[in-house]
């Protein structure tokens, strides 16, 4: 049954297995849409049965969504038998879930293909990494204010700054005239940074726009570029989008750490230490490999380390 719902959905991304599992995003030109509907309700409820390990596969995207109920009863239609968290906001798309490689298969095509998103996500980008823990416990689709909280109103994240594939990110932030900023958390920064990043030492992303403020004059008398990353590349497409028209010119890592980790095979030469993932993994390395890491070692030391483990751990238990 597992062989025949992985070839199932390799022919309906492009007529033969060779991609599966590559994340390709072919839309299925060769289906119609209620062919593609049965297609992905039966690849739902029959790959529950699928003995594979599980997949965790993360995804964003900024773009107008009108009706914010609907689009949330279709993903909580999708989800039934993953895990993971969605959000959904009139901004856009956010997301991570976690099920076997059929299951994630099945999920993505639907997101991409099914016509009651009405093409909002045919070009998505999906990003997997794979599990020895399962990632979640429950599924949740909420429907939220803002994707990514940045705590800035209207701003408009498909007005982004210049993406910067892996490979030239690395010739960047070699440059002497770059500013170098890690666009997260610090607990995140501490468990593993770029070379030559800059903590701007924030403790939640909504506390970033204030060290930009700060900094931002220095960096224009200087004649220096700014240089941004974060996991997946959401938080910095938001921040990017803000500080249009600052009169500094702004770069984020395309796809996040996440891709850099994927495409680039020898990453530990930019690269120290772990990357912090929202959820049960933890972290992972730079081979996208979950480690030994715990939560106390995320929190050791951190000024509200106590408060976010006793937190990480209510959420945990409650599902």
């Amino acid at each position: 049954m597992e062989q025949q719902v992985r070839f199932a959905v390799a022919v309906a991304i492009n007529g033969d297995a060779a991609s599966l599992g590559e994340g390709r995003s072919q839309p299925l030109h060769a289906l119609s849409s209620w062919e593609n509907l049965i297609l992905v309700r039966w690849l739902l409820v029959v790959s529950a049965e699928s003995s594979s390990p599980q997949i965790h596969t993360a995804f964003y995207k900024f773009v107008n969504i009108d009706d914010l109920e609907a689009f949330a009863s279709f993903f909580r239609e999708i989800t039934a038998s993953i895990t993971g968290s969605i959000l959904l906001a009139h901004e856009g798309l956010n997301g991570m879930v976690a099920g076997s490689i059929e299951q994630i298969d099945a999920f993505e095509i639907a997101v991409r293909n099914d016509a009651r998103l009405e093409e909002k996500f045919s070009d998505i980008v999906f990003k997997r990494s794979p599990c020895k823990t399962v990632p979640f416990r429950k599924m949740k689709v909420h429907v939220k204010a803002e994707i990514v909280p940045l705590g800035i109103p209207d701003v408009d994240g498909r007005k982004t700054g210049t993406n910067v594939s892996p490979a030239d990110w690395r010739k960047l932030i070699a440059q002497d005239d770059i500013v170098v900023l890690d666009n997260r958390n610090s607990f995140e920064f501490r468990l593993g940074r770029f070379k030559n990043a800059i903590d701007p030492g924030v403790v939640n992303f909504r506390d970033f726009p204030t060290y930009i403020k700060e900094h931002l004059d220095e960096w224009k008398r200087d004649g220096k570029k700014v240089a941004m990353y974060c996991t997946g590349g959401i938080r910095c497409e938001k921040t990017s989008a803000w500080m249009q028209g600052m009169g500094v010119l702004v770069y984020q890592l395309e796809g996040g750490i996440l891709n850099y980790f994927k495409e680039m095979p020898d990453a530990e030469e930019d690269w120290e230490g772990e990357c912090f993932v929202f959820d049960n993994r933890i972290a992972l390395n730079t081979k996208l490999e979950e480690t030994d890491t715990t939560l106390e070692d995320v929190y050791v030391n951190e000024p509200d380390g106590e408060w976010r483990l006793r937190r990480a751990k209510r959420l945990d238990e409650a599902g």
